[in-house]
């Protein structure tokens, strides 16, 4: 399961979201399911920002968010609105 949370970040605020966003992926990183997670800022638009995260299950992820809801809770009114929990349906690895 993926999820995609995306924010709009000013840049004069980039440093602080980054260092809240490693704290956001270490405490799902510490909650069971987590698999891999990343950080990652648009390359065409700056402002845009994801925080990716791949999960054993949507069961998984929905606990997690609780978990994390103090780490994340400031950087809610940078959120983009939208659905941010993914579904595998086709997984294809490099060679």
């Amino acid at each position: 399961m993926l999820a995609v949370i995306r924010y709009t970040v000013p840049e004069s605020q980039s440093q602080d979201f980054v260092k809240q966003g490693y704290a956001i992926l270490d405490t799902l990183a510490a909650q069971p399911g987590y698999q891999r997670g990343r950080l990652a800022r648009s390359v065409d638009e700056p402002n845009l920002w994801a925080l990716v995260s791949e999960w054993e299950g949507a069961g998984f992820y929905r606990r997690a968010l609780s978990a994390a809801r103090m780490a994340m809770y400031p950087l809610m009114i940078l959120m983009v609105n939208e659905p941010s929990a993914f579904e595998d349906v086709y997984t294809q690895d490099g060679a």
